[in-house]
């Protein structure tokens, strides 16, 4: 491999550096001399900050490499933001809990029934050593009654566990039951309107982001524009443990963020779900026709999205104590940037969760270098904008269009080079099932 391929290669890390650099070198001093960008407390609170982004972008990658978009997540995570206040705060039987609960009662008996059904499946497969793509037929018992009674007990200990904190109030893990269960569905709900409906996604998440602004606002009631949490007041004091250190050195919500950029990471990566899903982006068409499922898993996909802003619902109300109607506006933007800044193709079956999370990490140092200086808040906005302008024409590699457009110098080589890249090719489009190299 040549020192210029594994420079283009490797050109998001060097990007990483160069910020983190930028933000050392250009950094102001404290009183006693110390660099503050390079200080652990700073450190620590850019961390803290890009979690919810980062969870956020983590579902969104997926999302966008089946050749999808989700504009709703901000919303999502607005809604689920208040549910989890009301819950925490409120006791009885609230506009909360009437969402939230049969919610939850819900999301275990499809996913119980979903879920054996699917072992169930890949253990006949197995044995009869049929290819994984074909589908097969199972008996009564295991393709209907055994995963609805795994359905209907999962059910039952969901409602038995939550059912006696809503009089008392609910605990910690009640509301990280009950609100990512709330995103689940509402992406799900998503997901099954594009399949179904055979509709643009753009059109459908759009549509759900103005429906679930409502619907957060009703739940919260038109005089509670903001539902305040005070663990140890109104709210139960162990929920602190959300916003605090883990043995002292990574703070909880950037736990969260790393465990699902790991996980969703190694699903993506290692199993047949993840080829699936960039196989659908590469060429939805040639999937379908090679056996994928293809609805399933833009289905599955835009449930996790939704529940991973859930997640990051319950993380911003342990971290700005407070629940709100409007808390994730504009949130889906700065989630969508990252997962590009991260090399992840809006056209679908390119990307990876690492670029998003270095992408998420870019984002995160160059707000906190731009704070550092006391730069207008307003300028700070239009300087992000030109550097993801800037940073997707480097990923996408039209910089060369751009400047022989311009008719600067170094552009016309490039230009002839994309041009005859970007021809039209006269051979069939296989299927990629291959990972992110289309």
């Amino acid at each position: 491999m040549t020192a210029l391929k594994l420079l283009s290669r490797t050109k998001l890390y060097w990007g990483l550096i160069a910020i983190f650099l930028i933000g050392v070198l250009g950094s102001p001093m404290s009183s006693k001399g110390n660099n503050i960008f390079l200080s652990y407390g700073n450190l620590l609170d850019v961390l803290r900050q890009v979690s919810t982004t980062g969870l956020i972008a983590t579902g969104m990658t997926a999302v966008i490499i089946t050749g999808g978009i989700d504009l709703s997540v901000g919303s999502l995570m607005a809604i689920c933001s208040v549910v989890c206040a009301m819950l925490l705060t409120v006791p009885g039987v609230t506009p909360g809990v009437v969402l939230g609960v049969p919610t939850v009662a819900l999301v275990a008996l499809c996913l119980g029934f979903v879920v054996t059904r699917f072992i169930f499946q890949n253990l006949a497969k197995s044995r009869a050593g049929a290819d994984l793509l074909r589908e097969i037929r199972l008996d009564g018992i295991r393709g209907v009654v055994t995963p609805a009674v795994v359905g209907v007990v999962l059910c039952c200990l969901s409602l038995w566990f939550l059912l006696p904190q809503i009089e008392p109030k609910f605990g910690v893990f009640g509301v990280l039951l009950v609100a990512p269960c709330v995103g689940l569905l509402f992406g799900a709900l998503n997901g099954f309107i594009i399949v179904a409906g055979r509709l643009q996604p753009f059109i459908v998440t759009l549509a759900m982001m103005v429906t679930a602004l409502g619907i957060a606002r009703l739940t919260a009631g038109q005089n509670n524009a903001v539902l305040p949490v005070y663990t140890g007041s109104n709210a139960t004091a162990d929920f602190e443990i959300l916003r605090s250190l883990v043995f002292g050195i990574i703070p909880m919500p950037g736990l969260f963020f790393l465990g699902a950029i790991l996980i969703y990471g190694a699903v993506l990566r290692f199993t047949p779900f993840g080829r699936y899903v960039y196989a659908i982006g590469g060429n939805e068409e040639a999937a379908r026709l090679s056996g994928i499922a293809a609805g399933r898993v833009k289905i599955a996909t835009y449930a996790v999205s939704g529940l991973l802003a859930g997640i990051a619902a319950v993380l911003y109300v342990a971290q700005y104590r407070q629940g709100k109607p409007d808390a994730g506006a504009g949130l889906e933007l700065d989630a969508i940037a990252a997962v590009v800044i991260g090399g992840t193709s809006l056209m679908g079956g390119r990307g990876s969760l690492t670029g998003t999370f270095c992408g998420v990490l870019i984002f995160g140092l160059l707000s906190n270098i731009l704070q550092l200086h006391n730069i207008n808040s307003n300028l700070q906005l239009v300087l992000k904008g030109m550097i993801i302008i800037g940073t997707v024409l480097v990923q996408e590699r039209n910089a060369g269009d751009l400047l022989a457009y311009l008719r600067l110098p170094g552009g016309q080589s490039a230009h002839k080079e994309t041009a005859v890249a970007k021809r039209p090719s006269q051979e069939t489009p296989s299927l990629n099932l291959g990972g992110n190299k289309k």
